[in-house]
């Protein structure tokens, strides 16, 4: 029998199955660092696309925030220009009452009372005087409460005045200041 040397073809099977196991090892690293190349570039390019996002949202969001604070700015003018509007409708509202008031001081004040000063602080009035005697200063009282524009007087100081021989009396009262309910009507319709 003939004897066949194989081993030279083994040698050769075998260095041809490294050197092709070589190429797909080198080749699955090839491949596998070009997926991970590509995977690297397109989530760096997510990233991109997403900061460009982020900051066009935070933009926007300035701006709103700036448009907020203007719109408070304007919101507080137009609560000051409310407040103000108000207090000239209230004015205006109150101005004849200045007028009524004297009306019903000059009705009221009875013969023998001489008033020396009024002051106004919101609705209360302070009357202060002079009267020939208690009576009037009483009479006074009493017509001022029959008054629709003034109610609730009260006697505050009364003292008596002796000059010569004539006897008076000084007299501080506060009343209150009403609006009539016609008034009232009038000025809501």
């Amino acid at each position: 029998m003939t004897r066949i040397n194989l081993l030279p073809w083994r040698e050769r099977q075998r260095k041809e199955l490294q050197r092709q196991f070589i190429s797909i090892a080198g080749g699955a690293v090839v491949l596998m660092g070009a997926i991970i190349f590509y995977v690297h570039l397109h989530m760096a390019s997510l990233i991109d696309v997403q900061s460009v996002r982020n900051d066009f949202l935070n933009k926007e969001i300035a701006l709103v925030e700036e448009k907020i604070k203007e719109i408070k700015g304007l919101e507080n003018e137009k609560q000051n220009l409310l407040t103000r509007m108000d207090v000239i409708q209230q004015l205006q509202t109150r101005r004849p009452e200045i007028v009524h008031l004297f009306d019903e001081f000059v009705r009221n004040v009875p013969e023998g009372v001489y008033l020396t000063g009024i002051t106004q602080r919101g609705n209360t009035i302070k009357i202060t005087g002079v009267a020939q005697s208690n009576a009037t200063v009483s009479m006074f009282m009493r017509q001022l409460d029959e008054s629709e524009w003034l109610s609730n007087p009260s006697l505050e100081v009364i003292k008596a005045n002796l000059k010569g021989r004539v006897r008076t009396s000084i007299f501080t009262l506060n009343v209150n200041q009403t609006t009539p309910l016609e008034e009232m009507n009038e000025e809501g319709t």
